[in-house]
């Protein structure tokens, strides 16, 4: 046995409740390496790029299964290994698209032995959720070149949503002050700053980003879906509520819950984070259908959110076209396979033609920069540090946008920088020069992709009115913007957008609105700057020119519109 993985410590906020009550069993997913090393990512690129002749010819379940398939002899020799520890074939399957092999409920003893680990209960300081990991495990050492990872073992991580709340200018959760009136198309106040910005309307944002004409015409094959975690959940009482007053068309408007890995759905009990995002994607998108997606932990904290719902979502056929997600952590807290891992499966997704957005976090380049070995970095977040995803930052104010102060971006210290990014991501280096060097990774993947208003989002909570700023509020914005493309593509006969990246850096930037100002502060410095082009803090800028109305949308027979 040789170590795959383990931590020095007991990670930082994570306190040991000692060893788990008896009879308690976990779900093991065990990663493969697939057979051909590269295929799942010049494949992806070749699928999302416009300009490849294989554009939009998004792969089959079956097609994706035989694409990243391990060797014969990695499947031989893992499930000897298996055999041999005593696990019953009975419980093993083949999930996550065909490269993993998934172990039901393993008894914690059996798992101890059989990763040389020893797994226990821990809590999380700050807001009490308790799991089961350890803080190390191995593998056989012949195993090592045959296996990514396996889960969960010290993946300790519990992801906040990136939301601040935000008091209103006069303290009133009821105020909602001057807006842009999109019907009227006159602006009643300038927004500059996120101290004097007033409410925002989804009119305003729908009138901001040319969607108020587009009336969805495929809502019979085109969907959006919302991911939950951590037991938080919508109302539909206050989705009416905020319909009824925002999008009053669409005061009947529902969603559909759809509960992964023994996920809850409690609406008397509402959360922010899920009441916002289903709020601002329905007024916009309005009447596409949208999911939401409430993920649970497994029984008794054992299971794994990332690869539960990332399993589900894979399973599928007629899945959502989008997927929002605004939930994320420090990427430093997760292990770097276990990252690749995960990441790998957001690119799977992208070669079943879906479009997967990520919030980048509401701490600037980073709240606390000191590691724990002293040295200090920038602490990017993920999982928008993937290059499969489309990484979220935020703006406010009106002519111009300006970066808002807590926008989430800066370099991965995991992904190297992909190829759709590197022209862009050079001509931010010529600008920065040497300031933070040694702060960050400048030969890696770059974060945010792209960006949108996101100060001042009123929303319904247990009837009442509250306002929140985040990259909570601008990324179900951009993904319903993504959901009305698919849905004006998929009625003309055309494939999905699906992975978004290779679009963006390539023929629709020259529609996206340059941010040029502001700043992301954060670990002590006033962080980067958003400057000509692409920046770590507005990315490529916001879409306002991606969704002109009606007019030249899907007019070229090839490609995506502009």
């Amino acid at each position: 046995m040789h170590i795959k993985h383990s931590w020095s410590a007991v990670p930082e906020d994570w306190v040991s409740l000692g060893h788990p009550p008896p009879g308690i069993t976990i779900d093991l997913y065990i990663a493969l390496k697939s057979h051909r090393e590269n295929a799942l990512r010049d494949t992806l690129y070749q699928v999302s790029e416009p300009s490849h002749p294989r554009y939009g010819a998004y792969l089959t379940n079956e097609q994706l299964a035989g694409l990243i398939a391990p060797h014969p002899e990695t499947l031989e020799l893992v499930n000897s290994w298996l055999a041999y520890q005593g696990i019953p074939s009975s419980s093993i399957s083949i999930t996550h698209g065909g490269d993993t092999l998934t172990l039901k409920d393993v008894p914690i003893t059996q798992a101890n032995a059989l990763l040389n680990a020893s797994y226990q209960l821990y809590r999380h300081a700050e807001h009490g959720e308790t799991i089961v990991r350890t803080v190390g495990y191995a593998l056989p050492v012949g195993l090592h070149r045959h296996v990514v990872t396996v889960a969960p073992t010290t993946s300790f991580f519990s992801p906040p949503p990136p939301m601040q709340w935000h008091a209103p200018p006069n303290g009133s959760d009821e105020e909602t002050g001057e807006l842009l009136r999109a019907a009227s198309g006159e602006p009643a106040t300038q927004l500059s700053n996120r101290d004097n910005v007033r409410s925002l309307e989804p009119s305003f944002l729908r009138w901001l980003y040319s969607t108020i004409a587009y009336k969805p015409a495929a809502i019979d094959r085109n969907s959006l879906g919302i991911v939950g975690f951590l037991r938080e959940y919508p109302s539909p009482t206050d989705l009416k509520a905020f319909m009824r007053k925002y999008r009053s068309d669409g005061w009947r408007a529902t969603y559909t819950v759809t509960r992964v890995n023994n996920g809850g759905y409690d609406p008397r009990r509402p959360a922010i984070e899920p009441n916002l995002d289903v709020q601002y994607a329905m007024a916009m998108t309005y009447p596409t259908p949208l999911i939401f997606y409430s993920t649970g932990f497994g029984r008794s904290n054992t299971g794994d959110w990332f690869l539960s719902f990332l399993g589900y979502f894979l399973r599928q056929r007629n899945g959502p076209k989008t997927i929002s997600t605004s939930y994320c952590i420090d990427e430093k807290s997760y292990p770097l396979e276990y990252a690749i891992n995960v990441c790998n499966q957001f690119g799977k997704l992208g070669l079943l033609g879906v479009s997967v957005l990520y919030a980048t976090g509401d701490d600037g380049v980073g709240k606390d920069c000191t590691l724990s070995d002293g040295t200090v970095r920038f602490r990017p977040t993920f999982p928008a540090t993937c290059p499969y995803v489309t990484a979220v930052g935020a703006t406010t104010g009106f002519d111009p946008e300006v970066a808002a102060d807590f926008s989430g971006g800066g370099f991965s210290d995991y992904f190297k920088i992909p190829d759709y990014q590197r022209q862009a991501v050079t001509g931010f280096f010529q600008i920065l020069g040497d300031e933070y060097k040694g702060l960050y990774n400048a030969t890696s993947r770059g974060i945010p992709d792209i960006s949108a208003q996101s100060v001042g989002f009123n929303i319904f909570l247990n009837g009442r009115e509250k306002r929140f700023d985040g990259t909570s509020c601008s990324t179900p914005v951009v993904a319903s913007i993504i959901a009305l493309i698919n849905d004006h593509l998929i009625s003309n006969g055309r494939p999905a957008l699906g992975f978004l990246n290779p679009w963006l850096y390539g023929s629709a930037a020259r529609s996206l609105f340059d941010v040029t100002s502001g700043t992301n502060p954060g670990c002590n410095t006033d962080g980067f700057s958003a400057v000509p082009g692409w920046d770590p803090v507005t990315g490529l800028g916001t879409p306002l020119g991606v969704f002109p109305g009606l007019s030249g949308l899907g007019s070229s027979s090839e490609g995506p519109p502009l």
